[in-house]
C-alpha cells in the first residue's frame, strides 16, 4: 500500500521568497525606465542603491538629488561589485549583460539581467502593495503580461481594508509579545491570533483603535475565546467589502399591523435562496433567476464573491461580527421587514442549503409571524457536496452505508457528542477546523481507530478548493504545517479515500470498487 502521507513535488516552479534587503547593497546598471522600475522596488525593500549609467532619466534623476540612490556617471566597471549583495541589469547591449552576470557568478552575486531570461537567478514579479501587505504573482517568466492582469484581479478581490487590517494586527502581536514574552507561551500566542485572524471580518480588524487592541490584550490576558469578545467600535466608519461604510439600522420594526394593512399586491416579497458551495454555475437556474429578479439581497457574511458578482441589485451583508451574532441577525431581520414594507422583492442568500445549520427556518418562523410566506429555493449543502467536489462519495458501496452530519459547535459554542466507532458510517462535521485537535480527541475516546482516514475539505466550490488528507492519528499535525483556508470541514471515515489510488489495498474495499482506480 502507498503512502499518501507526503506530496511529491511538481516541480518547474521557482523558490518565491521575501528577501530582507534592509541595508543590503543592490548596484543596478542603466539609467533607463526599467532601471528606474528596478530602483523603486529596492527602495520600497528599504535597499542601499547604486546606480552605474553614463546618463539617467528624470526619475532616476529626481532619486539622485534627493539622496535616494547614489549614482557613479558612466559605464559598468568590475570593480563596481565590490561589496554588492545583488545586481541588476537593464541595458540594450545583450553582450555587455551577459559578461556582467558570467562576473557576477563568478563572485557569487545573485544578478537579473532584464529581458534575458536565461541569465537570471531570479525574476520580477507582479506585486500589488498594501501597506505591509504585498502579494506577487510569478508565472515563471511564460506570460508576464498575463501576471499583470491576475494580479490586478487578486487585489481587486481583496477586502478593503486589508492592509491596515495586518497593521493592527501587528500592532497587537506587539503588545501581547510585551505582556507575555516568555517562549513557553509562543503556542498560545500564535493560537490566541490564529483564531482572531481566521474568524474576525478583516473589515473588523482594519477598524481597530488603540482602546480595541487594549480591550483585545487585556482578553488575551483572561485567555477569552477570540469568537466571544465583543469590543466598542463606531459602526457607522466600519468598512464593508465594497468600500463604503456598511449600513447600520437604528429605527425599530415595521409593525405587524402596517404589513397586515397593505394590500396584497403592494407587500413585498420574500425569497430564501440557499447559495450552495461556492461556485455559482452550481446554483440552481430558479436560484440564479431570483437573484436577477431581486430588488434587493440581504447576504451571509461569508457568500463567495463569484455568487455576489451575479447580482446586480443592492446586496446588504450580515455584520455577523464576534460576540455579536444575535444583533447581527436582528438587523438583518429590521431590513428585510423594512424593505417588504416598501414592496420590494427581497432575496435572504444564504449559504449552502438554508435548512443544513443555516438557521432557515428560525427565519422562516421569525418573517412567517410577520405576515410573509417565504418562498424556498434550496441550495447544494457543503456537508454532502463538499466532499464529493473533492473526490470524497461520502456513500460507497461496501465501504459506507450511513452519514451523520454534525455541528462543531452547538448555538452554546460545546462540542459535538460523537457516537461509538461504527465502521461503515462517514462523519461529516461542519464549522470545526478551528476545533480538529478537540475533535480528534473525541473520535479517539469514542473507539475511532488512530487510522481512520481523515480529509479537511477547504473552500469546496471556489477555484482555490483543496482536500489536505491524514489519519486520526496524523492529521492534527499536518494542518499545524501545511496550515488551514477557512471555510472547511471535517471528512471522517473510510470513504474518505475510496476514490485515491492509495486506498487500492484498503481492506475495506471489495473487489467491485478496484475497478474505479484503473488508469487504463
Amino acid at each position: 500500500m502507498t503512502d499518501d502521507k507526503f506530496r511529491d513535488p511538481q516541480g518547474g516552479g521557482s523558490l518565491i521568497l521575501a528577501w530582507q534587503a534592509t541595508n543590503k547593497t543592490v548596484l543596478i546598471v542603466g539609467g533607463g525606465a526599467v532601471a528606474a522600475g528596478r530602483a523603486f522596488n529596492a527602495l520600497e525593500a528599504d535597499a542601499q542603491v547604486v546606480i552605474v549609467a553614463p546618463d539617467i532619466n528624470a526619475e532616476l534623476r529626481y532619486r539622485v538629488d534627493r539622496g535616494q540612490v547614489s549614482w557613479r556617471s558612466r559605464k559598468f566597471e568590475d570593480t563596481d561589485l565590490e561589496g554588492v549583495d545583488m545586481v541588476l541589469t537593464a541595458i540594450g547591449d545583450a553582450v555587455e549583460s551577459r559578461r556582467i552576470v558570467e562576473v557576477c557568478r563568478q563572485l557569487r552575486i545573485p544578478v537579473n539581467a532584464a529581458d534575458i531570461n536565461d541569465l537570471c537567478d531570479f525574476w520580477f514579479m507582479s506585486t500589488h502593495r498594501d501597506h505591509s501587505v504585498q502579494i506577487a504573482v510569478s508565472t515563471n517568466s511564460k506570460a508576464p503580461r498575463l501576471a499583470n492582469r491576475i494580479r490586478r484581479q487578486v487585489a481587486a478581490a481583496l477586502p478593503r481594508g486589508t492592509g491596515l487590517a495586518v497593521e493592527q494586527i501587528g500592532r497587537l502581536r506587539k503588545r501581547i509579545r510585551e505582556a507575555d514574552p516568555k517562549p513557553e507561551s509562543s503556542k498560545r500566542r500564535m493560537a490566541w491570533l490564529m483564531q482572531l485572524c481566521d474568524y474576525w471580518p478583516i473589515e473588523q480588524l482594519a477598524n481597530l483603535d488603540s482602546d480595541n487592541i487594549d480591550s483585545l490584550l487585556e482578553a488575551y490576558v483572561r485567555n477569552d475565546d477570540p469568537q466571544t469578545i465583543a469590543i466598542a467600535q463606531d459602526s457607522a466608519s466600519v468598512i464593508s467589502s465594497d468600500g463604503v461604510p456598511s449600513p447600520v439600522l437604528h429605527g425599530q420594526l415595521v409593525s405587524d399591523s402596517a404589513i397586515l394593512a397593505q394590500p396584497l399586491d403592494k407587500r413585498g416579497k420574500l425569497t430564501l435562496v440557499g447559495a450552495g458551495v461556492g461556485d455559482p454555475e452550481l446554483l440552481t437556474v430558479r436560484a440564479h433567476r431570483a437573484l436577477l429578479e431581486a430588488d434587493i439581497v440581504l447576504a451571509d457574511k461569508l457568500i463567495p464573491e463569484p455568487v455576489l458578482g451575479i447580482i446586480k441589485c443592492e446586496v446588504y451583508t450580515a455584520r455577523k461580527f464576534p460576540g455579536a451574532a444575535t444583533e447581527a441577525q436582528d438587523d438583518l431581520y429590521r431590513r428585510g421587514l423594512e424593505e417588504l414594507a416598501k414592496g420590494r422583492h427581497v432575496v435572504r442568500l444564504k449559504q449552502g442549503d438554508p435548512f443544513v445549520y443555516g438557521r432557515g427556518g428560525e427565519e422562516i418562523l421569525f418573517f412567517r409571524k410577520h405576515g410573509y410566506e417565504p418562498e424556498v429555493i434550496p441550495g447544494l449543502t457543503s456537508a454532502i457536496n463538499g466532499p464529493g467536489l473533492c473526490g470524497i462519495p461520502v456513500t460507497h458501496r461496501g465501504v459506507a452505508d450511513q452519514v451523520l452530519v454534525l455541528s462543531g459547535a452547538d448555538r452554546n459554542g460545546a462540542l459535538p457528542s460523537i457516537p461509538h466507532y461504527l465502521a461503515t458510517r462517514t462523519l461529516v462535521i461542519l464549522m470545526s477546523v478551528k476545533r480538529l485537535s478537540q475533535i480528534t480527541q473525541l473520535l479517539s475516546q469514542s473507539g475511532h481507530p488512530p487510522d481512520l482516514p481523515i480529509a479537511i475539505v477547504e473552500r469546496a466550490g471556489c477555484p482555490d478548493q483543496r482536500t489536505v488528507r491524514g489519519t486520526l492519528e496524523t492529521i492534527v499535525d499536518i494542518v499545524d504545517r501545511v496550515g488551514h483556508n477557512a471555510p472547511g470541514l471535517i471528512v471522517a471515515g473510510f470513504a474518505v479515500n475510496v476514490l485515491s489510488d492509495a486506498a487500492i489495498e484498503d481492506r475495506y474495499l471489495d473487489e467491485s470498487t478496484l475497478g474505479l482506480h484503473s488508469t487504463e
